[in-house]
């Protein structure tokens, strides 16, 4: 099938202006879902994704070393793009982006040359943590943004809502949480009356999870279920064929499933160089009736040796996987299908049961509400003291949660139970936990010292939040009907939000060599990471030491955005 690529030259990179927040006047059109299909929506004429990753990473580098942004440097991506067209790209996936810098000149560069884009919503610090899973008002705060811009692109194919977070059967818990950001994401798209972008989630290849994973985010009703479903694939390595791959079974896995699903990685580099056979069997007819392409990992040469280029400044030099897998795209022929003729199968897609191998609710955690979050807040009288450490709330969450319930806000991804407030920062949630104990004690003046590290305020109940506050009562676990709506004043704006931003993220962005090794290994049929030990009762405790330590437990590598 030809794709844009063919319509557009080179001498087609020239960029709209950089202040310009929206693509240029020959913008692509937008791809749309039908059934388990993608489609062009100007002509109904279906695509494939023929991607490429493009984001390097800086797992192997020294210390203090850092990449950009990929699409806010219009030097780099105008610098690869003749490249990528070389491949007969139409898809890059970019695993992070700043959303304080200009990405409107690489956009339109790459939308004049037939390009799309899927974007992963999450950031290396900002993102569902595998280990201690939370959905909170500064995480959907930086999915929003990131929605905000890129929304008016049309080359923007999708979003991911998150990248291997739940990566075995100990914490498939976290997919609850997850799956919340998918959920709230789409809403928010349709709030702000942007056009339908899809919005998806990338797992990994996972044995024990693979197929209940897959299930859960494809059930539901349309605004909770995922738009598109991506796999990082990498069981095909070196001659192999359909069937000894395991493409044939991971095809059979996913016969029935109702959504799109792709390759959201691929290209196992046991063998080097890479020889991308299974190029032909991706694009084949045995398997583009189940999957709509995929995307190789990945564009840039690093230690962890995926790339298909190296890059010295200015210059490109290919390597022996860029011409294999030129050669290999380049001969692939996938029919083709048309809204005008295509007839979507109707699956109604089960949720999976929990069992040994799967335990994520399908009660998804509350949508984070800063309003409720500065209202809840206000209204505490007793709070932490502002000379106190973030890093020493977990002394006195231990302290406070063994005297008094702490259920109003924790959550728990498996038997479905969150607490009204579990989406505020740490500092709103100590101060709601320090307040309940005073409260809980008499209300006197040295109920609220805890040595000097908290003190009394006026507390204030403001018109806008009394309804909600008074419905989710006293210890934070009931459901509010009524919306609150928080007047805001010096005290309780600095108070939303902080806290938050020494939590480390465990959803992966990006790959480095032992992470991109893991995923393999997920893949093969000889051996298995298990990865981290169950944790899916995780108490309170264990979660505000999570919250507020230095941890390690980032699935893949941390991203620098400048």
């Amino acid at each position: 099938m030809l794709g844009y690529n063919a319509l557009y030259s080179a001498a087609a990179l020239v960029a709209a202006s950089a202040s310009s927040m929206v693509a240029s006047a020959a913008d692509l059109p937008a791809i749309e879902v039908v059934g388990n299909k993608f489609f062009y929506s100007n002509n109904g004429s279906q695509f494939y994704i023929r991607g490429v990753a493009y984001q390097a990473d800086t797992a192997n580098v020294t210390t203090g070393s850092s990449i950009n942004d990929p699409l806010a440097d219009f030097d780099a991506c105008s610098r690869d793009i003749p490249y990528l067209q070389q491949l007969d790209t139409n898809v890059i996936r970019v695993y992070a982006v700043n959303t304080t810098m200009d990405h409107s000149e690489c956009m339109n560069a790459l939308n004049d040359a037939g390009i799309y884009v899927i974007a992963d919503l999450s950031s290396p610090k900002q993102s569902v943590n595998r280990l201690d899973p939370t959905w909170t008002v500064d995480l959907y705060s930086r999915y929003k943004e990131v929605i905000d811009m890129f929304a008016n692109y049309t080359n923007v194919l999708g979003f991911f809502a998150g990248n291997e977070v739940t990566n075995n059967n100990t914490n498939t818990d976290a997919s609850a949480f997850v799956k919340a950001a998918l959920r709230d994401s789409k809403k928010y798209i349709k709030e702000q009356g942007y056009r339908s972008i899809p919005v998806g989630y990338s797992s990994n290849d996972d044995e024990d999870t693979r197929v209940p994973m897959a299930d859960y985010f494809a059930c539901g009703d349309d605004d909770v279920k995922a738009d598109f479903y991506g796999i990082n694939m990498y069981e095909w390595c070196g001659k192999s064929n359909f069937k000894e791959s395991g493409y044939e079974d991971r095809t059979k896995d996913f016969a029935n499933l109702s959504v799109p699903i792709f390759f959201s990685e691929y290209g196992c580099n046991e063998v080097s160089p890479r020889l991308f056979t299974e190029v032909q069997a991706l694009y084949g007819d045995n398997m583009t009736d189940v999957w709509s392409g995929g995307i190789v990992y990945m564009y840039f040469e690093e230690t962890n040796n995926y790339g298909l280029v190296s890059i010295d400044g200015s210059s490109v030099s290919t390597l022996s996987d860029f011409n294999n897998y030129k050669s290999e795209i380049a001969s692939i022929s996938p029919s083709s299908a048309n809204t005008a003729s295509f007839t979507a199968t109707v699956a109604n897609i089960s949720c999976p049961t929990n069992n040994k191998n799967w335990a994520a609710a399908t009660v998804l955690p509350p949508t984070p509400d800063n309003d409720l979050c500065q209202c809840m807040d206000a209204a505490n009288s007793c709070v932490v003291s502002d000379d106190v450490d973030a890093d020493d709330y977990a002394d006195l969450f231990d302290y406070v949660c063994a005297q008094v319930s702490c259920d109003g806000i924790s959550g728990n991804g498996t038997s479905g139970k969150y607490g009204s407030y579990s989406f505020c920062s740490p500092k709103e949630q100590l101060n709601f936990v320090l307040n309940l104990y005073y409260q809980s004690n008499g209300g006197s003046k040295s109920d609220c010292s805890f040595s000097g590290s908290a003190s009394i305020q006026t507390a204030t109940t403001q018109s806008g939040c009394s309804a909600a506050l008074s419905e989710i009562g006293s210890i934070g676990t009931n459901t509010a009907t009524n919306a609150a709506t928080f007047a805001t004043n010096g005290r309780a704006a600095s108070a939303s939000g902080s806290g938050s931003s020494t939590i480390t993220s465990a959803s992966s962005s990006g790959r480095s060599a032992s992470s991109a090794s893991s995923s393999k290994s997920s893949s093969s049929k000889t051996s298995k990471s298990k990865g981290a030990a169950a944790h899916n009762d995780m108490g309170v405790f264990q979660t505000i030491l999570t919250s507020f330590g230095t941890l390690s437990f980032v699935a893949g590598l941390g991203f620098a955005i400048l």
